[in-house]
């Protein structure tokens, strides 16, 4: 992707703003947000002060797109490039239905009839993340904090009739993997190799690692059913509207699988304020297991993406190594 592949400006964005808002309504400013490696989105703000946030699902929005590993967009692999419409509008659903807060959506349209790409038009929340404000004020987060946590077990509530992508579930799909941990093992082994062949380090220790994951995998017993995960619920992913009030973004990689998945991230991205979200009856053996397995899936996509021409490649690359040290020195 380069800055002028994006689809994503005042003129083609006029039909879009009509539709939703009305014939008399024009755009004033159309501002590319932070992050959205997968997907374009961009705050628009109109004649009347009022603002809105376009998702675009494009290739020419998708850094990863050409970094993609074999397989990569299977629908049936719980691992595949968590973009696109469909996921985002089968999480939304689900997520919203039990009881966790997502974006209003004001317009999904995957016809390209008004926009030459898929999008979604949801309400704009303008209060910063939760992230910037438990760097800010960790007393003011406590309230949003808590209800993360509410949301956290009303998710792990929810089960689904085989594990994976909401939206491949939710359409009657089954997983081809016998469980979520095999699942799991096997994305994992398949990453080493590919570390392996770019960093001498992880090809000294491939033989060990692999040892050492299906030790970890082996007294892990197979589940009957899944609860719903976010995938990536750390406190980026939450920003604050107005009041204060906690909302889900980044939905596109929920799923149903083991919950312990959705801990191993918290836990990471929440740090210090992971105890804040409450107590979790969680498998420590998983949690062991999806930890290491966790460290080396932010080693290969993050190294695959410091290789693109995305404006953060330094911090994929300093991402990619922080982790490849936790990977080779798990125990």
């Amino acid at each position: 992707m380069t800055e002028g592949s994006r689809l994503a400006n005042a003129e083609s964005l006029a039909p879009v703003v009509r539709s939703v808002f009305g014939w008399d309504r024009f755009v004033v400013r159309v501002e590319r947000m932070a992050g959205g490696s997968k997907k374009g989105v961009y705050r628009v703000t109109l004649d009347d002060g009022g603002s809105a946030v376009v998702y675009v699902w494009d290739e020419s929005e998708d850094y990863w797109h050409d970094v993609l590993s074999e397989g990569a967009e299977d629908p049936a692999d719980p691992f595949s490039h968590a973009s696109g419409l469909a996921l985002f509008e089968a999480a939304a659903r689900r997520l919203s239905a039990a009881g966790a807060r997502c974006p209003d959506v004001r317009l999904t349209d995957g016809s390209r009839t008004v926009f030459p790409a898929d999008i979604a038009v949801v309400e704009d929340v303008p209060g910063g993340s939760l992230e910037a404000l438990l760097e800010r004020d960790a007393v003011a987060a406590e309230r949003p904090l808590a209800m993360v946590g509410d949301w956290l077990r009303a998710m792990a509530a929810v089960r689904g009739p085989s594990f994976g992508k909401v939206a491949f579930v939710d359409a009657g799909g089954r997983a081809a993997s016998p469980s979520c941990q095999r699942a799991v093992l096997d994305h994992a082994l398949a990453q080493v190799s590919e570390i392996a062949a770019h960093d001498q380090r992880m090809a000294a220790e491939r033989s060990d690692l692999e040892d050492r994951l299906n030790r970890l995998a082996e007294p892990i017993e197979p589940r009957g059913d899944w609860a719903l995960v976010h995938g990536e619920l750390g406190a980026d992913h939450v920003r604050l509207d107005a009041g204060g009030e906690p909302v889900l973004i980044d939905l596109e990689g929920a799923r149903y699988f083991d919950v312990e998945i959705e801990h191993v991230w918290t836990r990471m991205r929440f740090g210090d304020h992971y105890g804040s979200l409450g107590r979790f009856d969680l498998d420590e053996d998983r949690l062991r297991f999806y930890q290491v397995c966790m460290h080396l899936d932010l080693v290969a996509g993050p190294l695959r993406m410091a290789a693109t021409d995305h404006p953060q490649r330094q911090w994929f690359a300093d991402l990619a190594e922080h982790h490849l040290h936790h990977a080779l020195g798990y125990r």
